[in-house]
């Protein structure tokens, strides 16, 4: 069964520009993983500091899979997830 999810970030203003300097790595290592379907990152118009990452995998294995990849534990536990004063992760499915 797919899954999707959709994660926001609210990234301490000091250090937003570090963060978004990582993106682009992260996106493209991400996107090449077997079992991804689709990965898009969005900046809020209003609030440069908020991110918002949509992300689905074809199962639960290709999104444990995604968790535990070395440029996730590199990039997003170990240089993103220390800068943030909020992160939220929802698993959410189509209704139709």
């Amino acid at each position: 069964m797919e899954r999707e999810v959709i994660v926001k970030w609210r990234i301490k203003e000091t250090e937003t520009a570090s963060v978004l300097k990582l993106l682009p790595e992260l996106a493209e290592k991400t996107k090449k993983e077997k079992g991804n379907l689709a990965y898009a990152i969005y900046q809020s118009e209003k609030d440069p500091n908020e991110i918002i990452l949509h992300e689905r995998y074809v199962n639960e294995e290709a999104l444990d899979a995604h968790k535990n990849a070395a440029h996730y534990q590199t990039i997003v536990a170990g240089k993103i997830i220390p800068h943030l004063e909020v992160r939220e992760v929802l698993f959410v499915k189509p209704l139709f």
